[in-house]
């Protein structure tokens, strides 16, 4: 691991103890569960007698700056474990115990600081005194180890830096990041809802975001036809047995809704598209000539993730994977890898991402078929990427149980990374589901097989794409792209004569009896690139007063020099 990022955990991890010290003193009877580092800040989860309430930050922040100053060490010891299961009884700390009974070893470290001990792992800081620029950020519910079964949690979430001047800037990317959340974005631009009433995580898509929804799915259909796939589509549900052969109904079934009856069979709603695409490969034998064969499909599928987990359009229960499917020769493989990688970065950077993270994920806890294919497998992905060019970090354990996977994150405008994009080796499914093809010496042969997605899925995209733009989208997925402003009723007939001179274009115009200063200010607020301000000026001279997204001045153009001008954009 990164020093510097090694030395942020042990910073993060000590203020998180802190942080544990001063809610334990302030609120009487407060259970401790567990309270890590993570990638921007730390948290810490509480059984508390009374939820937090927001100004309770404020008091726990205070009483963290008193215990900093008074500069207390942290001090490792270790117990036995026995011994250490005694102790935290006479705490009435229910979780630690939990915690130490899932721990294999005999003994186990604790740290203490003041008055404050803590069943941990380590490392932290020399002394408390070296925490000097923190801030406690918010307040969220957690079930205990993710569970809806467990007890709901009070979790305060936290961020310390080694500068103020770090601290400061993370906090302002915070102010921004709300700014540009997709979910209220999402609200205010009219684009999707979710309804208790139908389900958490099921996403409903209005006009304007199915618009939007069209125009990714377009672009995905022609990129895909140009680079040699076959668009297919599966049905939405199919019988369990299907699940049975893959492995995913033993390796995933806790994210695999509960069975239907149909017919005296159980069936499924469809959790990935994969033995589908499989089984319409296998309606016909293949010849060496053919290969490689590449499928591809938005496919609606249906996932049961907790809803202390559900989070907008991010993470949902029903989504739409760009799933591609690649049956290939083991002579094709590392080619066909690097063809998949280059073009989900060239995909990727139409929609204005430039800066990637790129991840070799191997093989985790979880698995099926023999080491040696994994090795060969991971040992195939890193070669490819290795001939790519591109810088890439080992992810041990993050690979899919079937196979190993290259995972690519995209960087958006706060820097912020989000994953998006997947590549996966599967030897797993060939083998389960008998798939060959005819070789040169007319013998049968193991396909190999490529899993890959793009945007990983339609929602999540969406998503992310929001934040990225802060709802201002590029001209060509606006889903209004020009707004037409008649000042008065006597420019309505010119308006439209504007908006037929616009062609195919997304226009919209805005009738109403309103003056034209909220007119305008509505417009910016719903982020539309271009308004067209129609007088009668303008429409004596043929033009029209052209104002840009943010900007404050207008700008009279004849109408055919601005189509001139739109045609360059688009």
């Amino acid at each position: 691991m990164d020093k510097n990022k090694s030395n942020l955990e042990t910073l993060r991890h000590s203020t998180s103890h802190i942080m544990a010290q001063a809610v334990t003193e302030l609120f009487p009877g407060t259970k401790l569960a567990i309270g890590p580092a993570i990638e921007e800040g730390f948290y810490y989860d509480f059984d508390t007698p009374q939820p937090f309430k927001p100004e309770d930050l404020e008091k726990i922040e205070n009483r963290m700056k008193e215990i900093v100053k008074d500069n207390h060490k942290f001090v490792r010891s270790e117990m036995t474990k026995k011994d250490a299961v005694e102790f935290f009884k006479k705490k009435n700390e229910p979780y630690k115990i939990e915690l130490l009974n899932d721990i294999p070893d005999e003994k186990v470290s604790l740290y203490q600081h003041s008055t404050f001990i803590d069943l941990c792992r380590g490392p932290h800081l020399e002394s408390t005194k070296e925490i000097k620029h923190f801030k406690l950020l918010s307040i969220a519910g957690a079930y205990w180890r993710g569970s809806e079964k467990n007890k709901m949690l009070q979790r305060i979430y936290g961020t310390v830096f080694p500068t103020r001047e770090e601290l400061e800037q993370y906090l302002k990317k915070l102010d921004e990041a709300k700014k540009r959340d997709h979910r209220v974005l999402g609200k205010s631009l009219d684009l999707f809802s979710v309804h208790e009433e139908i389900g958490a995580g099921l996403i409903h898509w209005h006009p304007k975001g199915a618009t939007v929804r069209q125009l990714l799915e377009d672009f995905w259909k022609k990129e895909h036809t140009k680079n040699g796939y076959q668009i297919v589509c599966t049905p939405h549900i199919a019988s369990e047995e299907i699940y049975k052969i893959s492995g995913h109904l033993e390796k995933y079934s806790d994210m695999i809704y509960s069975p239907m009856d149909i017919d005296g069979k159980p069936f499924r709603v469809k959790p990935m598209n994969c033995p589908g695409h499989i089984l319409i490969f296998k309606t016909k034998l293949h010849s060496y000539k053919e290969l490689p064969v590449r499928f591809a499909e938005m496919g609606a599928v249906y996932r049961h993730e907790l809803s202390g987990v559900l989070h907008g359009l991010l993470r949902v229960r029903g989504f739409t994977i760009d799933d591609a499917h690649i049956f290939c020769t083991k002579e094709q493989v590392e080619d066909e890898i690097i063809s998949v990688f280059n073009f989900t970065i060239n995909f990727l950077k139409k929609f204005g991402f430039s800066e990637f993270e790129i991840f070799l994920a191997t093989r985790p806890e979880k698995y099926v078929g023999e080491i040696e294919k994994w090795d060969l497998a991971t040992a195939s992905l890193k070669k490819a990427l290795e001939k790519t060019g591109y810088k890439y970090e080992i992810d041990e354990g993050g690979g899919a149980f079937y196979g190993p996977k290259i995972d690519l994150k995209v960087k958006d405008v706060l820097g912020r990374s989000w994953q998006c994009s997947t590549i996966q080796f599967d030897f797993n499914l060939p083998e389960r589901f008998n798939i060959t093809y005819r070789n040169s010496e007319g013998k049968d042969e193991r396909v190999l097989m490529i899993h890959r997605a793009v945007f990983g899925s339609l929602e999540r995209f969406f998503g992310v794409l929001i934040e990225h733009y802060g709802g201002a989208f590029p001209f060509w997925l606006a889903p209004v792209q020009i707004k037409i402003l008649p000042i008065t009723d006597e420019q309505i007939e010119y308006a439209n004569i504007v908006k037929k001179e616009l062609g195919d274009l997304r226009v919209e115009i805005d009738t109403r009896n309103e003056k034209l200063n909220y007119k305008i200010r509505e417009a910016q607020m719903e982020k539309i690139p271009y308004l067209l301000i129609l007088g009668k000026k303008e429409q004596s001279s043929n033009e029209v007063a052209v104002r840009l997204y943010g900007e404050n001045t207008t700008t009279t153009k004849d109408i055919k020099k601005f189509l001139e001008d739109i045609k360059e954009i688009t």
